[in-house]
């Protein structure tokens, strides 16, 4: 009985000990039996310990705020305000290369609606929407800046006139869809983009046109959108550095 009661009392001090851990601090509880060297009787121990407890560290989501901002092109920071004399550009401009100035505020309003900042999903940059190899062509450093941006796409539609005999429908498919596609399909070609476009320019020409206080000069007079009838001869030159060019002959 006297190793009963021991036992006993092990036992309640180790449901003692079970108590006073709680839930929060969970204990594990070896019970051992073992001689006794001396008296050669059983001996039960009961060893408590701590019962590691497996925490689950559920790492912070982090969620990144939302930045909206405008990002102007590289370059064009330097560029001047749009607002800074851009018809008194356009006219000198114009004037210079002896090309309708409606023509090119017409070109201008299509393609990128006064934004100097503008670019297209195939490239094209700034005000005249010029695609980085027609600008260098043609001069212009920086695709951002309204002047520069002005002088090189007047510059290309006048070469385009040129190419085409001063027909309006030819040269603004070209501007629009490549001397390359007006010339494999030996006219403006069936691209609805390029068709709409030169709709489009039309009617902002014939606007500008009425809005204009002199009277238009007889290069104005032919209709944007009459039917293409094409210089007699096209012929396509490959330049030493591999580059296409199209001349009138």
């Amino acid at each position: 009985m006297r190793f009963c009661s021991r036992i006993g009392c092990l036992v309640i001090l180790a449901a003692g000990i079970l108590a006073a851990a709680g839930p929060d601090r969970p204990q594990r509880v070896t019970s051992v039996v073992r001689p006794d060297l001396r008296t050669g009787k059983l001996v039960r121990s009961v060893i408590v310990t701590s019962r590691p407890v497996n925490e689950r560290h559920v790492a912070e989501a982090v969620v990144q705020p939302r930045v909206v901002s405008s990002v102007v092109p590289a370059g064009a920071q330097t560029a001047e305000p749009p607002t800074n004399g851009i018809d008194e550009t356009v006219d000198r401009i114009a004037a210079q290369h002896q090309i309708s100035p409606q023509l090119i505020h017409s070109v201008i309003k299509v393609e990128s609606n006064y934004n100097p900042y503008a670019v297209s999903a195939k490239g094209a940059e700034g005000l005249m929407q010029l695609i980085p190899a027609t600008a260098r062509r043609f001069g212009v450093v920086n695709d951002f800046a309204p002047t520069e941006n002005i002088e090189g796409g007047t510059r290309y539609l006048k070469y385009l006139l040129d190419l085409y005999g001063n027909n309006y429908p030819l040269a603004l498919a070209a501007y629009n869809a490549g001397e390359g596609a007006v010339a494999r399909y030996k006219g403006v070609p069936p691209f609805a983009e390029t068709q709409n476009y030169l709709v489009l320019v039309r009617k902002r020409l014939e606007e500008a046109r009425k809005a204009a206080a002199p009277k238009p000069t007889h290069q104005e007079t032919q209709p944007a959108a009459a039917a293409p009838t094409g210089p007699a001869h096209i012929v396509e030159v490959v330049q030493p550095d591999g580059t296409v060019r199209y001349v009138a002959r």
